[in-house]
C-alpha cells in the first residue's frame, strides 16, 4: 500500500493495474476489489480515512466530497464508483 499521496499528484499505478482510494466500511469498495480479484486485476488501496491527503485527492477529484471508490488509472484519469466493465476498459485503452 502506498504510504504518501498528494492532492495534486497522487501516485499512478503500474500499466495493467488501479489505485482505489477506500474506506474500510464501504461496501461498494468492497464490491470492486472482490471483482477485481477474481480477473486477476492488480490494484493498491488506500484507505482515505487514514491517510488526509488521499481524502483530500478525493475531494479535489469528486466536487468536494469523499466518495469511494475512486479509483486512478495508469493514465492519470480518476473514476468514482466504477463497474468492472468501465475498469476493464479503461486498462485495455
Amino acid at each position: 500500500m502506498s504510504e504518501t499521496t498528494t492532492p495534486a499528484t497522487p501516485p499512478l499505478p503500474a500499466d495493467g493495474t488501479v489505485l482505489m482510494y477506500s474506506t474500510v466500511w464501504c461496501g461498494y469498495c468492497r464490491r470492486l476489489r472482490t471483482q477485481l480479484d477474481s480477473e486477476d486485476i492488480g490494484y493498491t488501496v488506500i484507505d482515505i480515512e487514514q491517510h488526509p491527503e488521499a481524502a483530500a485527492y478525493v475531494e479535489q477529484v469528486n466536487g468536494g466530497n469523499q466518495t469511494v471508490p475512486t479509483v486512478v488509472y495508469p493514465d492519470g484519469s480518476a473514476a468514482t464508483n466504477p463497474s468492472l466493465a468501465d475498469v476493464r476498459r479503461a486498462l485495455a485503452n
